[in-house]
This record gives structure tokens, sequence and C-alpha cells, in this order.
């Protein structure tokens, strides 16, 4: 047998031997009780013995244990192991096959040293299990007795991975019905044990090391933190809370081995939703006038000027006014302009945009070069600007009815006027 092996049965004598020796024992009894043990461990009587236990154990990637304590036997018979082959892709998706994780057992606890034996790893990196499937020389040489077939033995170990050919699931595991096609396709859904524990195993290396040394060095680095001291050093941790969830109760070990290996506890990340920005100005992405000025905002300035457009006299403070409401509403347009301009760098995205390209010189902070070279798309925002205050804003506030319709002298002159606020629309 190779150390490895001979490791293990060492491990078993001792805790043997340690759990039967009595103090009250005499030395004959003493050497009674090693040689019974010698015997107890030694090959031709522990292997006959673990195969024919191997069989309460079923090796699973997903058990269904976990899902619910009493959901592995039902009237149909045992619930089918999984295990689940997933191959490892780059496609960004934490799931089976993605992450490299210890498979677990489920079934009788009785039989927990027969998983613990079979899943050593040997020196080449491969599991105990995997040596006896592939019929290895160490396989051969290990299952090779007298007490015991090689064949036989092998074949009640390899019980322990194999599953039956029928599907059998259980009421108590969660049912779920999948479109395919005309018809539903039944699946159970199953919790990757291995990738539960290895959030665990990782979680606990990131807060407390992985030996004593490392365990020390975070406790002195959280310490100068706390008291605001300096440290070249640094390190990682998990801020909200960690949820721990217990699965099993008081038998840990009635879920799985892997459960009962870390004490029936699991880590759940903070899972609640983003707590997201609210947006109050969007970047248009086809019409300046259309998806952000809002109508309502200029109502009380429209009806004002349709008050004023309606006064049967003409007179130096009627005109004032009239120029005092347009202002009012050119104001409004600027202060859209620099809001949008304000959050461009972040929302604008090139391939989704429809803007024409005299608003996007406007409103976007990598045209400011060009914005600063010519006017000609600062000639083309004026013009529209003007259309929309006397076509589409009074219009729609005043009603088709009762606004005034304009001839083209109404448009020419806030044209004009829209030309002292230049600077201020650049």
């Amino acid at each position: 047998m190779n150390e490895i092996i001979s490791k293990f049965f060492d491990e078993r004598k001792e805790a043997w031997i340690k759990k039967n020796l009595k103090s009250s024992m005499e030395e004959d009894e003493v050497l009674a009780l090693h040689e019974q043990c010698a015997i107890e461990f030694s090959r031709e009587v522990w292997l006959p013995n673990a195969s024919r236990r191997a069989g309460q154990m079923s090796i699973a990637t997903h058990p269904c244990t976990f899902s619910h304590p009493s959901s592995r036997k039902n009237k149909n018979g045992y619930v089918t192991s999984i295990i689940a082959n997933a191959k490892k892709r780059d496609d960004g998706f934490l799931r089976t096959g993605n992450v490299e994780v210890q498979k677990d057992a489920l079934g009788n606890a009785a039989a927990l040293d027969v998983h613990k034996f079979l899943t050593l790893q040997m020196p080449d990196g491969k599991q105990l299990i995997e040596h006896i499937q592939k019929e290895t020389t160490l396989a051969k040489s290990l299952l090779t007795i007298k007490s015991k077939s090689y064949d036989e033995l092998r074949d009640e170990f390899l019980a322990m991975v194999s599953s039956s050919t029928e599907l059998v699931t259980s009421s108590k595991i969660k049912q779920v019905y999948f479109p395919v096609e005309d018809s539903y396709h039944q699946l159970s859904i199953l919790t990757n044990s291995g990738m539960v524990f290895e959030l665990r195993k990782r979680l606990n290396k990131i807060r407390f090391g992985e030996d004593e040394t490392e365990k020390e060095l975070l406790k002195e680095l959280r310490d100068s933190r706390r008291n605001s001291k300096f440290s070249k050093e640094g390190y990682r941790e998990i801020y909200n809370n960690l949820t721990t969830i217990g699965y099993g109760g008081t038998k840990p070990q009635n879920i799985s081995v892997l459960n009962n290996q870390n004490g029936g506890k699991a880590q759940l990340l903070y899972s609640m939703p983003p707590t997201l920005e609210k947006r109050e100005v969007y970047f248009p992405k086809t019409d300046f006038f259309k998806e952000s000025l809002k109508i309502w905002e200029f109502k009380d300035t429209f009806f004002a000027l349709d008050k004023i457009y309606k006064t049967d006299y003409n007179n130096i403070n009627i005109r004032e006014g009239r120029d005092y409401r347009y202002g009012e509403i050119i104001d409004r347009i600027i202060d859209k302009m620099w809001a949008i301009r304000s959050v461009s760098q972040e929302q604008y995205y090139e391939k989704n945009s429809k803007l024409k390209h005299h608003q996007k010189v406007w409103l976007h902070h990598e045209y400011e070069e060009e914005r600063e070279k010519n006017d000609e798309w600062l000639d083309k925002m004026l013009k529209e600007i003007a259309r929309w205050v006397i076509d589409v804003g009074y219009k729609r506030v005043v009603g088709k009815k009762e606004h005034i319709k304009f001839g083209k002298g109404e448009y020419l002159y806030l044209l004009t006027l829209l030309e002292k606020y230049k600077e201020a629309l650049r």
C-alpha cells in the first residue's frame, strides 16, 4: 500500500483504540485489544466489510437532501443520485462546471468512512475511486486479497458512483414544468452542494486566512484600520452582512458528507438588489425637443404669451412682455442643455444614437472642439428652437382651435431674438 492509504488505516486504528481502550484494562487485555484492532483494519477484513457498505452511500454533485432532508427515499425507491459532468466554458456564469469543487455524497452516515477511503487523493492527483474505475495497478494491488475476489470488491465499491437506469425524483423536491415546443419537461431543482461549501471555504479564507500566521496578520491589519493607523499591507473584506444557513439541524450527517464536514453550516452572500440612482435627466436618443422638453413645464409661459398675442393694442410694454416670455422659454432650454451635457459622458452611446449631427455637437462633450470651430450647427439649432416655440409648444399648450396662426414674420422675429442668446447656447 502507498503512504496515503497506510495513513488512512493508521488513523482509523488510532481512533478505534482510543475509543475502546479503558484505564482499568490489564496489560494482556491491552495487547489483545491491539491484536483485535490489527485484524479489524487488515485489508482481508476491512475491505470486504467496507465494500458491502459502499452501496449505502451515493456520490453526487447535487444531493436531493439539500432540498428536503427526507427526500432521498419514497415509494418508488431511492431518488436518483445526480453527478453532473458539465464542461467549463468562458461564458461568465457561476455554474456547475465553471468552478472546480469537491463531489459530495449522501446516504447512511455509518458508511462515511468508506466514502473517505474512496475519495483519498492519490499522488497523481486522482481519487482512489477513479483508480478503481480505471483498474490501475494501484487498484488491482489494493483489492487483491484472499477473503474476497477482486471483481466482487470492485463492483461493490463502484456502487457508490453508479446510478440506476431508472430516473426517480421526489415530491419533496421543487418541481418545475419547463415549456418545450408543444409540451413540458419536468425539472427537479437541486443544489450544487460543492459550490455552496466552496463559497464558505473562500469566505473563510478572506476573513480568517489559511493558517495561524495569516490569521494573526489579518487581525493586526483590521486593528490598524480601526485605529486609523497606516499599513503597507492590505487585506480583503466582505461588506454587508453574511447570512448563515443551516442544513440538517443537529444531524448534519443525514444531509451529506460535505454538510457534515462543515458542521451543517453554509453562508449566503448579501443578495439584495442594487439601489439604483434615479435619473432626473436622460440623454436624448432621437430628438432633443421631443425627448427632453416637457411641454407642461412651459405651460404658464405659453398661456401668458397667448394672452399677449390676443391683446388688441400694441405698445412697447406689450412687446417687452412678449420678449420677456420668449426669454423665459429660451432660458429653460439653456438650463436643459446644460443638464444634458452633464450626463452626456455616462449616458451617450454612439451606436444607439439617432440624434441629428448638429444636436450631437450641441449636447455632447466629445464635440466641444467642433462646437467652437464654426456656427453652422448653431444656426440649425436656432431655427429648430424657433420652430418648436411657435409650431409645437405654443400650439400644444393653447390648443389647435385656440392658438393664433402666425405668418413668417413672428418666426423671423424670434430667430432675430435668438441671435442675442448665441453665446449662451454655444
